[in-house]
């Protein structure tokens, strides 16, 4: 695996022929900066390139750059919601074999709960998901919620793959359709590995107090303009002149506005 504070050394010392570049398996831009070590651009661009590793996450340096030493291959499966056992238990099958008299379960029903557990698109993104090819898995995502727009667990898949390709309007925004619809698991969201960008962003933490989703929390109800009589007399006095033609109408809404906010 690659160690970014290797790598910011070697930005440090060895930027300006782009031996960091070398290191990270860059071989292109390696080149590159050997050619601009004539222009003396290089040096400055290694000095950068030390920087930004010394103060970028581990988390999403290893997601970067250890991609093809499966990194994380253990927390990428996303799909938080595992089938139980295929196998039976004893207690099942004897019932199983009892002769039923309560009236079955419809059908119907029964066959939309099947398609939906069996979205192809969704156990496809899954699989690029783990295989690291992220805007893939994007793509079978998004195909997989035009199948089943409310089932959650795509929604937290989504942002996760978001969170990898450094989206992060996109990660919050289906985080919070997530858990709007339901979801609860707020500890998977504050340590799972795949959602580390997302939390190092500056918003992270008012999105954190308003519950992890967007919508705005709706301010406290004010006091019930209406409830003030002497406020009700005034209004009525001002139809009154508005309709006896003595104020213009839109000297009436001004007088209007300027009472309501006393």
């Amino acid at each position: 695996m690659k160690n970014k504070n290797v790598a910011a050394l070697t930005a440090f010392f060895g930027g300006f022929i782009g031996l960091h570049r070398f290191y990270l398996g860059q071989i292109g831009l390696g080149v590159v900066y050997a050619f601009l070590f004539f222009t003396g651009i290089s040096f400055i661009l290694g000095i950068l390139d030390g920087i930004i590793f010394l103060t970028m996450n581990q988390q999403v340096f290893d997601a970067k750059y250890n991609k093809r030493y499966g990194y994380l291959e253990r927390r990428m499966d996303t799909d938080f919601q595992r089938p139980a056992s295929r196998r039976p238990s004893r207690q099942a099958e004897r019932y199983q074999r009892r002769p039923k008299s309560v009236t079955p379960v419809r059908r119907p029903a029964a066959r939309t709960r099947r398609r939906v557990k069996n979205n192809p698109f969704k156990q496809a993104g899954i699989k690029k998901f783990k295989e690291f090819d992220i805007e893939a898995a994007i793509e079978d995502f998004q195909q997989a919620l035009k199948i089943d727009p409310n089932d959650l667990s795509i929604h937290f898949n989504l942002a996760c793959a978001y969170s990898q390709t450094e989206k992060a309007e996109n990660a919050y925004e289906h985080i919070s359709k997530a858990v709007e619809m339901g979801f609860n698991d707020f500890d998977r969201i504050d340590t799972h590995d795949a959602l580390a960008f997302v939390r190092i962003q500056p918003q992270w933490e008012e999105f954190k107090a308003n519950g992890y989703t967007l919508r705005k929390r709706l301010a406290s109800p004010q006091e019930n303009l209406l409830d003030n009589d002497l406020l009700l007399q005034q209004l009525k006095k001002l139809n009154e002149l508005k309709n006896k033609g003595l104020i213009t109408e839109k000297e009436f809404i001004d007088q209007k506005s300027k009472l309501t906010r006393q």
